[in-house]
């Protein structure tokens, strides 16, 4: 591989997209198994290390978890592509390293000071710049300051590039107002369902000759899924639980600690809104009692919500001394003026939450069970070690049941497979779908504490159901499809009866005769994109905003309903509306940035042309192994 002479540190990838420069708590400073200066590769002369592409990952999967409460595994994080986009941001920051150097790029040193001293990862709490901590967090890293301090020098020059480049790009005002408009405008019109009941005659049954050539037709909706025939042995901390001793006096000493969740004061739900002086509580108090607002109105005139003001639920004490007046009421209300320690105000009690008082006797049921599971996991966790040596050793999965506390099962897994059982746990799914003949088993962790071993024993390919035994299924597939193209194509003659009658071409009905096909519509104004019509498939409604123009009728299927609707108006957006400000300028946020974004990744790409792409396959695969 060429020589490489500098390091392109991966702070700015997260910068470019969006992210808070050198936060390293947001960035995921968290090692994975030591130090590396193996370089993955390189734009130019400027290499991307191991260390830069593992952190990387590290805080891709942090956040993740962050946004929805999920770690994701190593095999998950694949699946979702971490790994190439942090290569992808990773090479793009490289890029513009190697071009700033080229060009001659940098800041002075009040900028790198005034980076590293806003930086949260090297804050107090109260917002102040630590230096221990500084020292600490680089220690931690294995980084120098001199080699960081460079690295954010390198950064806010990357950035100056990408301001350079993406700088003054704006979205065209008609591609702006025309996207908005599209978004707002509002059509009005009628529809209708058609059932089984609008056919002539219910379906008739068809004969076998015609079911089995249905069945061979659609055999993708009638083939048994693949199924893995998998061996186990497991070990969960309900299967221990009986079996491990719990001390009464451990429990007592459990029930203290946790003591406010067992006996409780009683509580209010409450709302606080200060004002700067009791003669403005005292006015909005007034307001309120005449009905002339609301207390949320009263909250909004100061620029806040309910929820800024809410202070959840609390006890008389921790009113201090606004606490007695709160209290005195007997049901929800208003007090007020009040004091309290951020100056008058008044205070809104929403509930009254009555006192908990759950003696130890009561508690000792849940808390039993509670450290009963929590003490099973610790012995499993002591096992662990143990049932490693065993496999290590040649014992096979029976036994590991024979010798230990582990329980053998076995199960024909396959993507039908019920959430019950070992199958409810997401972690043995993904080891029973990943599982190969030629695997050895080895100990995997479960969510709640518990391990297992699997081995794949036969893996049974998908196969055609026999007509016989889903006789009855591919007569309500048939039949259902018989009966949606039945209604399509009666659809289809309404539309033509509906169309004809718009255009004057059907004289009106006489006396006593059944009235226009489009008598049976239901009507919908003001109908938006997004809203749809309620109990309408979208799929209709969208086909809906194409037609063209009023009086058009249009048949759709949609969710194994047949449908049909007519556009009797478009009404055009109003831009100059109050309403309208907000999407008009999200659509210019929206498509600026997306202008900008296409603009940086054209020079990112030609930037890595012109300075050449290197990549080191051995490190790479290497790092992914370490991927934690």
């Amino acid at each position: 591989m060429t020589s490489l002479r500098t390091k392109g540190k991966s702070t700015v990838v997260w910068l470019l997209m969006g992210m808070v420069l050198l936060g390293l708590g947001g960035f995921g400073i968290t090692n994975f198994s030591g130090t590396s200066t193996a370089a993955i590769g390189a734009v130019g002369d400027t290499e991307i290390t191991a260390d830069d592409y593992l952190r990387g990952i590290r805080s891709e999967m942090q956040g993740f978890a962050a946004q929805t409460g999920q770690n994701l595994t190593p095999e998950q994080a694949r699946t979702f592509g971490i790994p190439q986009t942090v290569q992808a941001r990773l090479f793009t920051a490289a890029a513009l390293e190697e071009e700033a150097r080229r060009i001659g790029l940098s800041v002075g040193d009040e900028t790198v000071l005034r980076d590293l001293t806003a930086a949260p990862g090297f804050q107090t709490t109260g917002s102040e710049f630590d230096p221990v901590r500084y020292q600490e967090v680089l220690r931690q890293e294995g980084l120098r300051p001199a080699e960081f301090e460079e690295d954010v020098r390198m950064d806010a020059a990357r950035l100056i590039l990408q301001r350079a480049v993406i700088g003054g790009v704006t979205v065209p005002p008609t591609l702006r107002e025309g996207t908005a408009a599209w978004i707002l405008e509002k059509r009005d019109f009628s529809w209708d369902e058609l059932t089984a009941e609008d056919l002539a005659a219910p379906v008739a049954a068809p004969d076998d000759e015609t079911l089995t050539a249905w069945h061979k037709a659609n055999a993708d909706r009638f083939t048994s899924p693949e199924v893995r025939r998998i061996t186990y042995a497991w070990l969960t901390p309900e299967m221990l639980a009986d079996t491990v001793q719990l001390d009464e006096a451990a429990l007592r000493d459990l029930y203290q600690g946790r003591i406010g969740e067992f006996q409780q004061p009683e509580r209010r739900m409450v709302e606080r809104l200060v004002y700067e002086s009791e003669e403005a509580v005292a006015a909005a108090k007034a307001r309120l009692d005449a009905g002339q607002a609301t207390f949320e109105q009263l909250a909004a005139e100061r620029g806040l919500t309910l929820s800024d003001i809410d202070l959840g639920e609390v006890s008389e004490a921790d009113l201090g001394a606004a606490g007695s007046a709160v209290f005195a009421l007997a049901q929800p209300g208003v007090v007020g003026p009040v004091q309290t320690d951020l100056g008058p105000a008044l205070m809104s009690m929403n509930a009254i939450l009555e006192p908990v008082n759950i003696p130890f006797e009561q508690a000792v049921v849940d808390l039993r069970a509670e450290a009963a599971a929590d003490r099973a996991r610790r012995v499993i966790e002591e096992q662990a070690a143990d049932l490693e040596d065993r496999i290590a050793g040649g014992a096979t999965l029976e036994d590991l049941a024979e010798a230990t506390d582990m329980e053998l099962g076995s199960i024909d897994f396959s993507a039908e497979t019920p959430s019950e059982g070992i199958a409810a746990y997401q972690s043995f799914r993904e080891r029973a779908r990943a599982v190969t003949p030629t695997d050895f088993p080895q100990i995997f962790q479960l969510d709640d504490g518990g391990v297992f071993a699997l081995r794949l024993d036969e893996v049974v390919a998908p196969a055609l159901i026999p007509f016989e035994e889903v006789r009855d299924e591919v007569l309500a597939d048939w039949t259902a499809a018989e009966t949606r193209r039945e209604l399509k194509a009666r659809a289809e003659e309404r539309k033509l009866l509906v169309e004809s009658a718009a255009s004057g071409d059907l004289p009106p009905p006489a006396e006593g005769t059944a009235p226009a096909p489009a008598a049976a519509f239901r009507t919908a104004t003001d109908v938006e994109r997004d809203t749809g019509i309620e109990g309408v498939p979208q799929a209709v409604v969208a086909q809906g905003f194409r037609l063209a123009e009023p009086g058009e009728v249009s048949v759709v299927e949609a969710e194994g309903r047949v449908f049909l609707i007519r556009l009797d108006g478009i009404k055009p957006a109003d831009l100059s509306a109050e309403e309208a400000a907000p999407v008009v300028n999200g659509v210019d946020q929206r498509l600026t940035e997306s202008l900008q974004s296409d603009l940086f990744q054209a020079y990112a790409r030609a930037l890595q042309a012109q300075h050449g792409i290197t990549l080191n396959d051995g490190a790479l695969a290497a790092a992914d192994a370490r991927i934690q």
